[in-house]
């Protein structure tokens, strides 16, 4: 573990920037906001602007083609690449993101992006329809990541401690104060506390998801090690716990050899036993073999010759 930690330190900074395997949300998401950045920037400029205003979540767009607009908007970074957004966007969800999983950091940037857009849109239709604004008020340009990285910030923001917690959410309600006091954009600057409010709200779901993935990876963890150890014990490397490796070639993994046994001899027959014997005793003594038959042939002959 000693060794480990070095590696571990360094690795920190690698994981603050996106990745296709353990961010891939982020990672994919940051590279069509590089292209259509570099495209705005370069492009030809009648085009960018054609487009800018076809994305536009403008209240006349959300009547006739509401979710084009939602996710075409969604696709631009309002100012560039030199905008701030763009450093807070791969910083923020790349760290939401490796707690919660892609699926949730989507949806809490979807949930803040589309929430804050209607909450700022819809009163600018009924206050059009009812003759406090203009019609022109239905077509502005509005677009961008801002509402839904606002959103992240809100999520990221709940899985803190409590001191930080509230040191980040104090500093980033300071930056939004001072856009409203600045009057610049009304409808987007008030659209951003909404954001944050919303990513606040699924702060709940976003805790409990971070819960179950750190209590999954501990579970992972020590699979691995008992496997490790039960696998040591098949091989032979080591034992249990409370046994000794035993002494001798199998302590050092060597198999004694198998040995066939012998088949057993199959008793011989009495009959046979007896011829054995017989000829074995003709051969040490021919004479006596043949005393003894021509006897037995004369005890039988006997009573005849008499």
């Amino acid at each position: 573990m000693d060794e480990r930690a070095p590696r571990r330190l360094a690795a920190r900074p690698v994981r603050l920037v996106p990745d296709p395997r353990g961010t891939p949300f982020t990672f994919w998401y940051a590279l069509v906001l590089l292209g259509t950045s570099v495209y705005a920037r370069y492009g030809d400029p009648a085009t960018v602007s054609a487009l800018l205003r076809g994305s536009s979540t403008d209240a006349a767009h959300l009547a006739t083609v509401p979710l084009l607009v939602l996710v075409a908007s969604a696709l631009w970074i309002a100012g560039g690449l030199a905008s701030p957004y763009a450093i807070g966007f791969v910083l923020v969800l790349t760290a939401l993101e490796r707690r919660v999983g892609g699926l949730r950091v989507a949806a809490v940037f979807l949930g803040g992006h589309v929430a804050a857009t209607l909450a700022t849109e819809i009163p600018v239709g009924l206050w059009v329809m009812a003759g406090r604004l203009p019609e022109t008020s239905l077509h502005r340009l509005d677009y961008g990541i801002s509402f839904g990285l606002l959103a992240c910030v809100g999520a990221l923001t709940a899985l803190f401690r409590p001191l930080p917690a509230a040191v980040v959410l104090a500093g980033v309600s300071a930056l939004l104060v001072l856009d409203l006091l600045a009057y610049e954009d009304p409808l987007s600057n008030w659209g951003h506390p909404l954001a944050l409010l919303s990513g606040l709200a699924s702060g709940p779901v976003v805790r409990r998801r971070r819960r179950y993935r750190e209590l999954r990876r501990s579970q992972e963890r020590e699979g691995m090690r008992e496997t490790s150890e039960e696998r040591d014990v098949r091989e032979g490397r080591r034992m249990p716990t409370g046994q000794r490796m035993p002494e001798g070639p199998e302590s050092r993994g060597v198999p004694e050899r198998s040995r066939i046994p012998e088949a057993p001899e199959a008793p011989e027959a009495p009959e046979e036993r007896v011829g054995c014997e017989a000829r074995r005793s003709a051969v040490r003594d021919p004479q006596a073999s043949g005393a003894g038959a021509g006897g037995r042939a004369s005890a039988e002959d006997g009573p005849t010759g008499v």
